[in-house]
């Protein structure tokens, strides 16, 4: 555990007013964030993609099925990698572990076979538990005493994360869909290897922050607790682990039972008309529900209602993530079948500029930050800074390589033979300008990082909202969105496999999608830390990464219908279901608005 002394010196030499530690942190975080938004983008359309294509030829059913688990797994696992960082190796070789096991899943996933991309899978899994949780950490531990500035710090790691996933799926998603499947993974596990290697080799930047722990540092952390903990009896435990390794199998069990059409299935039986799985996964829900509702009404009255307040937040956070995270799912699916992304004429080279000024302005913007951080580092962390400074160079000749290829297919620029063979171009024949359909993910990252501090202005002014209006608001624009995708596909007939929708439907969605994001996911991550007693903030924000993982699996659960759906009724009935969804719920806590103020005794 670092002390004051070792806290000051980060802030001796700062980078733009930070302790040039963070800005280690902010390029790993984005070199995490480029290969799992790059891969995520992938993963859908390949599976879904014919054998012609490359890709598996996977029913939207299996695809869903498989993915909404993989997501709700890697949020779940962020518990055991937190468990582990804390007690055993510490939040240093917990990221470096995390992101070794992250560059061996993408390696994997690049190989194609089946056996290696459910491995892959798993070591990303495995690898985002290790990796998620600890980042945070370790910047927390290096603001200790200087408060005043961690608004600052996480907006500016904030930015990595969303310039990683802006990057990742704008790169990643461009290869994996023009040029192949594997280039699409491979890239994504060269830049989280790039990662790695440069904070290992920057490491020592860190201080004290994050080592091994040690039995004294433990006693000392003991020692500075002043808080009495309630145990958990052994009662309580078996439950718990019976509920866990339940969980834990439904979630295993689920996907492989849809996609080995019902041969494989670890729960082939039935009660009263319930499926095995369904049995299973009840009874684990019940089971954390009572032992949720019994250990809050161990505490006292005050704590009690704040974890009430808490529960309540959760519950709407699992559907707010259930919804949203369609996008990689049912919404890319809908922008490749059913969206025409061909532009024509002063539209195409409209997209072109446009796509271009995304790419580039974000990329100088990136570096500029890079090269103040290199004039305090460069010297100390020779090797660490000539990794961050390849990856960069490689990422740029990438771009530069993906907007030329553009131009030329649309017939803006031409190319002597020699230029093709080097370029690895094909001849074009047919000059036209088509849209990536992983391409409209990346304005998710953009709307946030243009928009986060207009709501940031919002959020400290006097027009703050309670909790409960910030998260109907939220629901609110989550409804609006899916219902502009819902009136976009009214005129899909049922069963319909294609269509050429106007892309101007999935631009707002991402647009009223990301104003919502705003609204709720900053604001749940702060009430969590306001609401929790200190000595249960890594459980409370542990039932909060669990509501987070049900919400991802409950994505892929909705994705897994939209055929059905779609078939009966139309693709527009399944995205007016969902509409419905979040404007119920959005009046909901407009509703409870007075209950939960009053249980969150004057936190806002």
């Amino acid at each position: 555990m670092a002390t004051d002394t070792t806290t000051e010196q980060f802030f001796k030499n700062p980078v733009i007013g930070h302790p040039a530690g963070l800005f280690v942190l902010f390029f790993t975080e984005m070199w995490e964030r480029f290969s799992y938004y790059g891969m995520r983008a992938l993963l859908v359309m390949f599976f879904t993609a014919s054998l012609m294509d490359e890709g598996w030829g996977w029913p939207r059913e299996h695809a869903m099925a498989l993915f909404g688990t993989y997501t709700g797994l890697v949020y779940l696992s962020t518990l055991m990698g937190g468990y582990f960082a804390d007690k055993i190796i510490g939040y240093r070789y917990a990221v470096a572990i995390g992101a070794l096991l992250m560059t061996m899943g993408h390696a994997c996933m690049a190989l194609e076979t089946q056996f290696m991309i459910y491995l892959g899978l798993t070591l990303l899994v495995f690898g985002s538990g290790f990796f998620k949780p600890n980042m945070t950490s370790i910047i927390s531990e290096m603001y200790k005493n200087h408060e005043e500035k961690k608004d600052g710090a996480y907006t500016i790691f904030y930015m990595g994360v969303n310039a990683g996933a802006f990057l990742g799926i704008l790169l990643c998603g461009y290869l994996g869909e023009r040029v192949g499947w594997s280039f699409g993974f491979g890239l994504a596990g060269i830049f989280m290897f790039f990662g790695l290697m440069q904070f290992w080799f920057s490491q020592n930047i860190f201080g004290d922050i994050g080592k091994k722990p040690t039995p004294e540092s433990r006693l000392a952390q003991q020692e500075n607790d002043t808080d009495k903990r309630n145990p958990f009896p052994v009662w309580q435990l078996v439950l718990i682990g019976f509920s866990v390794i339940v969980g834990l199998l439904w979630l295993l069990n689920s996907p492989a039972t849809i996609i080995s059409g019902g041969t494989f299935n670890m729960f082939d039986f039935n009660i009263f008309g319930l499926s095995g799985n369904n049995v299973m996964i009840i009874s684990a829900i019940l089971i954390f529900v009572f032992l949720l509702v019994y250990r809050v009404s161990n505490y006292s009255k005050i704590t009690r209602d704040k974890m009430i307040a808490i529960t309540f937040f959760s519950f709407l956070i699992i559907f707010f993530w259930a919804i949203f995270e369609q996008a990689p799912g049912t919404l890319t699916i809908f922008a490749k079948d059913y969206t025409n992304r061909v532009l024509t004429g002063n539209a195409g080279l409209v997209y072109l500029i446009v796509n271009s000024l995304m790419a580039i302005v974000p990329l100088v913007i990136i570096n500029w930050v890079l090269v103040k951080l290199f004039k305090q580092t460069f010297k100390t962390y020779t090797l660490a800074s000539v990794f961050l400074s390849v990856s960069f160079v490689i990422i740029w000749l990438i771009t530069i390589w993906m907007l030329v290829r553009d131009f030329y297919g649309a017939g803006y620029i031409q190319l002597s033979d020699s230029a093709l063979d080097f370029l690895r171009f094909e001849k074009s024949t047919n000059p036209l300008t088509e849209v990536p359909a992983s391409w409209f993910g990346v304005l998710n990252s953009l709307f946030i990082i243009t928009f986060a501090p207009l709501f940031s202005k919002i959020w400290e002014s006097k027009y703050n909202p309670s909790a409960n209006v910030k998260y109907a608001i939220g629901l609110t624009l989550l409804g609006l969105g899916m219902a502009c995708v819902a009136f976009g596909a009214s005129g899909i007939s049922p069963g319909a496999q294609t269509a050429s929708v106007s892309m101007i439907w999935l631009i707002l969605v991402y647009l009223f999608h990301t104003l919502g994001e705003l609204c709720i996911s900053p604001v749940a991550l702060s009430l969590v830390s306001k609401l929790s007693p200190a000595r249960m903030i890594a459980f409370m924000f542990g039932i909060y990464n669990l509501a987070v993982g049900i919400g991802m699996k409950l994505a892929g659960v909705f994705g897994e219908n939209v055929d059905k759906v779609a078939d009966e009724n139309g693709i527009s009935y399944f995205f007016w279901l969902l509409t419905m969804i979040a404007l119920v719920l959005a009046v909901f806590s407009l509703i409870m608005n007075p209950v939960i103020k009053k249980l969150m005794h004057g936190v806002r």
